[in-house]
């Protein structure tokens, strides 16, 4: 018997529930769920001569390469770097050469550079910075196959607010600069010969307009211009290798729909002959992952996802290829990677009670082959389905929402049982189905688990995300607690046992349900959530600052004292009567350290009781599995004792882990012996 099969065993004979009463499923270890994956960002080299992917080496998240022969792996994975602090969290293949390259910070502090390795020199692989300027932020522009060897990346060295774009050879080091970015450009979109063709730009009254030109050595003309409404669901996707038309994503729809819709655009001035032509809409979804040719950058296969991801294709050679996937695949699929010749593509199948498998198409003979999952040991636990719900609003916005719940649990016809509200960050990103290890690791200790797209969230039209403009604290603390209702009055939760939990926006909202709604919840879980919107917006990065008339239009200006104090929960800290965890990384770049220590010196000044843990080795959430798991360890004892979930014990994993206590150990059971070392 393997050790983790025997600790689930031991789990489920000895964990006992609230009132000692025996539980029905083996408890699943946190390591399981918040550890590494065995497999994750999983890519096929540009020639198909090899697949790469992330995976553990010493503990650390590395890129590691296996060959592919006749479309199956053959020898054994390889590493090919060897990172000991921090996980690889972006990588990629670069076409035309045997390189990779790969982003990486330090602590936490988002200031990524750019480092290559050649493939070629299996013994050795050695790592090259190709951007080695300590305090710049580097990203990736563009990997073209029609440009092998080179990244077209963008590098904030010069002024801090803007990247200037940099052509960069990987093989050896060498680099030129492509355009100087002096006009607070926010992004920009090369040809197929990389030369900057489109640049977009907030303007002061938060809209976007798009520019143009038809050479380096030419001026910038209007191409187009998003008004505020539209900014947030409106974007450039790409120009052809023709360098003729542009695609866009344009949530305007002239000829009707609540949702945008992809365009192809011929790429001359807005006052000229323009003509644009939709490729695809979805009345109930935004447009999401575009699939495009390698080499002529045009649009093939578009995906939307309005309670479930759906694929579309566009090229109508691609039809059959997503009728065969979809009827040999149960889930929701994603095309992860493809060589540049489109023969054979990687396929990433989601599931909610399965663990992510991976499998690689054959386009020739329309084959697919399995290559593994992100982790096995998920294979054989107790996981639960997540259900997908649309709940009304207050005001009849539709709200859609994702729920679990402990096994054997049926809606209508068992107990209602303790809850955890679970809020996406951004607030302009969304909840989406699969398999979540944080649902799976609530619902296993005893809690149903509740994720609201409420207003603001994006993907569901331009009209929902500006229904929450101005309405943090308002409209959309309203919609959570909508949904709170909802699930008490469907018997799902026991409204004495409700807990708010959330990272970033959802750590703000946390702080927002225990002072605008003190009574609602029984404690809270703040990770790296601001506490007062004047102080989080005073302080972004400097290279958010062209996106600044945007935060004010969507969130409030800055010059607005009072009303940026009347939805900030630290000014309302003195209604705080429950249990309050707050986590938050010491270099965080976008929510500072200082929105959870003036929430917690306030909590202090009021005598209100309050646990505090700081990473110092960590930035906006906690990238370490050894962090992440002791911040859930001491999550789970938190939950049990003010909801009466299980749990299993901390016991090594805070120790093992860079926490500091700053407030509260002592408030949990067992916590503050955890962190003797």
């Amino acid at each position: 018997m393997s050790p983790l099969s025997a600790l689930l065993v031991f789990a489920a004979i000895c964990m006992r529930g609230p009132g000692d009463v025996p539980v029905p499923t083996a408890l699943i270890p946190r390591e399981v769920l918040f550890g590494n994956p065995q497999r994750s960002a999983v890519r096929i080299a540009p020639d198909g001569s090899m697949i790469g992917f992330l995976a553990p080496r010493d503990g650390v998240l590395n890129v590691w390469t296996q060959p592919l022969e006749g479309g199956s792996l053959v020898g054994q994975p390889t590493p090919r770097t060897a990172l000991r602090d921090r996980p690889v969290r972006q990588w990629e293949f670069v076409p035309g050469g045997r390189q990779l390259v790969y982003l990486q910070d330090r602590g936490g502090d988002e200031n990524f550079q750019m480092f290559a390795v050649d493939l070629a020199d299996s013994a050795s692989n050695e790592e090259r910075c190709l951007t080695p300027w300590p305090g710049t932020r580097t990203r990736i522009i563009e990997i073209g196959a029609t440009h092998p060897n080179e990244v077209l990346v963008g590098v904030n060295r010069r002024d801090p607010r803007y990247h200037d774009v940099w052509r960069v050879n990987v093989k050896d080091g060498s680099s030129s600069l492509v355009m100087q970015n002096d006009e607070g450009w926010s992004a920009v979109i090369p040809d197929g010969d990389w030369q900057i063709r489109l640049v977009t730009r907030v303007r002061d009254d938060g809209a976007t307009e798009v520019m143009m030109r038809t050479a380096p050595s030419e001026p910038w003309v209007p191409f187009h211009t998003w008004q505020f409404e539209d900014s947030t669901s409106s974007s450039v996707v790409a120009i052809d290798s023709d360098g003729t038309k542009a695609y866009v994503i344009d949530s305007a729809r002239p000829e009707g729909g609540a949702t945008g819709g992809i365009y192809e655009v011929t790429l001359v001035p807005h006052d000229t002959d323009q003509r644009w032509r939709i490729l695809a809409a979805d009345d109930r979804a935004e447009p999401g992952t575009v699939l495009r040719h390698a080499l002529t950058g045009i649009p093939q296969a578009i995906s939307f996802n309005y309670l479930r991801n759906e694929w579309r294709a566009l090229d109508l050679s691609y039809e059959q290829d997503f009728r065969v996937i979809r009827k040999a695949e149960s889930g929701d699929i994603d095309v992860v990677s493809r060589t540049t010749d489109d023969r054979l593509w990687i396929l990433a199948t989601s599931r909610d009670t399965q663990p992510t498998r991976f499998s690689l198409y054959r386009r020739e003979d329309r084959s697919i082959t399995p290559l593994f999952s992100a982790d096995d040991r998920l294979a054989n636990l107790p996981l639960v389905p997540m259900r997908s719900e649309i709940i009304r609003s207050r005001d009849d916005l539709p709200l859609v929402t994702y729920w679990s719940a402990p096994t054997g649990f049926e809606l209508g016809s068992s107990k209602p049982v303790p809850m955890v509200l679970l809020v996406h960050g951004g607030p302009w990103t969304r909840d989406v189905w699969g398999l979540s290890p944080t649902h799976q690791w609530l619902a296993n200790r005893g809690y149903a688990v509740m994720s609201v797209n409420y207003r603001s969230s994006t993907g569901f039209g331009k009209a929902f995300v500006n229904a929450g403009n101005r309405q943090w604290s308002k409209a959309m603390h309203d919609d959570l607690v909508d949904a709170v209702r909802w699930a008490i009055d469907q018997r799902l939760a026991d409204p004495n046992r409700v807990a708010i939990m959330g990272t970033s926006y959802g750590g703000y909202a946390t702080l927002v349900g225990l002072t605008f709604t003190p009574e609602l919840f029984a404690c809270g879980v703040d990770i790296v959530g601001p506490s007062h919107v004047r102080t989080l917006l005073s302080t972004i990065p400097p290279y958010w600052t062209p996106h600044q008339a945007l935060y004010a239009r969507r969130v409030g200006d800055l010059s607005e004292t009072e009303f940026l104090d009347s939805i900030s929960p630290l000014t309302k800290v003195e209604r705080i009567v429950r249990p309050l965890l707050v986590g938050q990384g010491a270099n965080d770049p976008r929510v500072r350290r200082v929105e959870a220590d003036q929430i917690v010196t306030a909590m202090q000044s009021h005598g209100i009781p309050v646990t505090y843990i700081l990473f110092p080795d960590e930035g906006h959430g906690f990238a370490r599995p050894e962090n992440r798991m002791a911040f859930f360890a001491i999550t789970e004892q938190f939950l049990a004792k003010h909801l009466g979930g299980r749990a299993e014990p901390i016991g090594d994993d805070v120790r093992r882990s860079t926490a500091l206590p700053q407030a509260g150990g002592e408030l949990i059971p067992g916590l503050d012996q955890s962190f003797a070392r």
